[in-house]
């Protein structure tokens, strides 16, 4: 069996897929000589998986120092390609750099070089600035959503870089936008495109449309999230200050929920989208900071509670539900004074909401917090373990599990959360005492 066959088959085995999707498949069947590759491609069809293994092609077990770099433009898509390359358990070294991380920490991580180090161009920048590692080692680049990192002003920051990895031999560039031009400072000319963005794979999305009074809007928003029920949603504000009058209000109410946007410290943020990922939490009040570049999947409903500035703003705030062939709804408030985006191309349907709602249910998940992680050796099988032989849990009371460095996060049966709580509170975890709560 040739080496990128066995990488190939290892990689479907240990991410537990039936096979490769077309997109992988494509970027596999490249040719290693190729140099420069554009993977256009839509939000959730297994991106990372295809851009990851043709840099898995290019390691070298034999070599030293770090081998491949890639940029990306939050620290979110950061550490969500750095889970993904964990899961492939490929033996080679991965660190993780993003602003709100502690600087030290990082390059004293260096002390043993990563393999593959990911990263946010601002804190890779400050890190090669420093010496933290030597770039010149490095023969393989990625920049994952790169018109995004462009967008977010780092153009300078990603310019240095480029310009400091001198030896680079393979380029991997990619985009969820059609139309993008690639950047100068990358020297690259006449790459091979791949672009999957076609009418085939566009988002089988039901749009539909509320109108409110402006005072009202908010209890528009109230009745539509009613009406929703538990169903996973993300509702879209243009301001931060926004998303904090509509979480005073959900959390009046007592609706389950949680907000996302650049003001909250890095690890709330991180909370918030490990719980709405393991179901604790279907309601997710966001800037367009979550519209790109974050895994979090089937998402139902798609609220744009504040109308998106710009037809590719809207896009991707769309792009978040109705992944991968399934479907999903867009839903537009819009208040007196407010009209329909010029830029649709089909008009949504206006609905009426019904006057009498209930509250949603709050979700069967709840978040457990467990102060222990990868770095005491605690693994998923452990955790489970402990929650059956001493919460006196059954496996279906057991959702998602989530593991840091020095904390871990457990999706349990809400209704048993409590009880749960008070039997383990005393309990030691692989020997060790550590704290358990409800995460905040």
């Amino acid at each position: 069996m040739n080496r990128k066959k066995e990488i190939t088959e290892n990689t479907i085995k240990n991410l537990k897929f039936e096979s490769l999707n077309v997109i992988q498949e494509t970027m596999v069947n490249v040719d290693d000589k190729v140099a420069n590759i554009v993977l256009l491609a839509p939000t959730g069809s297994g991106k990372t998986v295809a851009f990851l293994l043709p840099l898995l092609f290019q390691l070298d077990e034999k070599a030293g120092g770090t081998q491949a770099l890639i940029l990306v433009p939050s620290r979110e898509l950061a550490l969500q390609i750095e889970q993904v390359f964990r899961q492939m358990s490929t033996g080679f070294k991965v660190n993780c750099c993003y602003g709100g991380h502690p600087f030290k920490t990082e390059r004293n991580n260096f002390s043993e070089p990563p393999v593959v180090l990911i990263g946010t161009p601002g804190r890779i920048a400050a890190h090669i600035r420093r010496g933290s590692f030597n770039p010149e080692t490095i023969h393989t680049l990625v920049l994952d959503e790169f018109d995004k990192s462009l967008e977010m002003g780092f153009s300078d920051e990603m310019s240095f870089i480029v310009n400091q990895i001198k030896n680079v031999k393979k380029r991997i560039l990619t985009s969820a936008t059609q139309a993008v031009e690639l950047p100068k400072f990358t020297g690259i000319k006449d790459p091979l495109i791949h672009n999957f963005l076609t009418d085939e794979n566009r988002p089988n999305i039901s749009m539909k449309a509320l109108r409110a009074k402006e005072k009202d809007k908010l209890d528009i928003l109230i009745r539509l999230v009613c009406t929703i029920g538990n169903e996973p949603t993300l509702v879209f504000c243009n301001h931060r200050e926004a998303v904090d009058r509509i979480d005073e209000l959900l959390s009046a109410e007592g609706i389950v929920h949680e907000i996302f946007h650049g003001g909250l410290e890095q690890d709330e943020r991180e909370r918030a989208l490990l719980k709405f990922r393991n179901g604790s939490h279907q309601i997710l009040i966001t800037t367009d900071l979550a519209s790109r570049g974050l895994d979090i999947p089937e998402i139902m409903h798609v609220v744009h509670y504040q109308g998106a500035n710009t037809e590719e703003v809207f896009i991707h705030r769309n792009g978040r539900t109705a992944r991968m062939n399934a479907e999903g709804k867009s839903w537009i408030i819009l208040s007196e004074k407010e009209s329909l985006p010029h830029y649709l191309n089909v008009a949504p349907e206006f609905v009426e909401l019904p006057q009498l709602i209930k509250l949603p249910n709050a979700p069967f998940w709840i978040t457990l917090y467990i102060g222990a992680g990868k770095k005491d050796k605690i693994s998923k099988t452990d955790i489970v373990g402990f929650l059956i032989q001493k919460g006196n849990l059954v496996k279906e009371d057991i959702g998602l599990i989530t593991l840091l460095d020095n904390a871990s996060f457990v999706a349990i049966n809400r209704e048993k959360a409590r009880q749960t709580i008070s039997v383990i509170k005393d309990e030691k975890v692989k020997n060790k005492k550590v704290k358990i709560a409800i995460s905040n």
